[in-house]
């Protein structure tokens, strides 16, 4: 492992939400049957999967491999919304709120990353992609409205 003065575990953590967004982002377009839903969705995994790309290479020059793991927390709201879905007359709305608040959450990781001390170039690439999902979230958040 690489000797590094800067602890990118917050880096990791954003990392690891954004995985479990990209999961469930793509597990939500496989239970709704929309077309429009579906294209935006597709756009949320290219934006953080796009993010993931961004920020993996200073987590492999600081432990030496990529982060593959998933943040847990999605992970049980996933689970949440599959038993919700089960029961819900309107599966879209709550998936909807479900994925902003996976979205908040990302906002919350990148805001906690951002408060540390990080190598300039990691600090920049955040601050880029805050602002990629400060436009994810505020769809997700008009959306949530408009279904509600």
């Amino acid at each position: 492992m690489a000797e590094s003065n800067y602890d990118l575990e917050p880096v990791k953590a954003l990392i690891k939400v954004l995985n479990g967004g990209v999961e469930f982002y793509t597990e939500a377009k496989k239970k709704l049957d929309d077309i429009e839903l579906s294209r935006i969705f597709d756009q949320m995994i290219v934006d953080k999967a796009q993010a993931i790309s961004d920020l993996q290479p200073f987590v492999l020059i600081d432990e030496g491999e990529i982060e593959t793991d998933t943040a847990l927390s999605v992970d049980i709201r996933e689970s949440y919304t599959k038993l919700v879905g089960m029961v819900s007359t309107d599966k879209a709305h709550t998936y909807i709120s479900q994925l902003e608040e996976v979205e908040d959450k990302v906002l919350k990781k990148l805001d906690e990353a951002l408060s540390k001390t990080l190598p300039p170039k990691c600090k920049s690439t955040l601050l880029q992609i805050q602002v990629r999902m400060q436009a994810c979230h505020d769809q997700m958040k008009q959306l949530q409205e408009l279904t509600a």
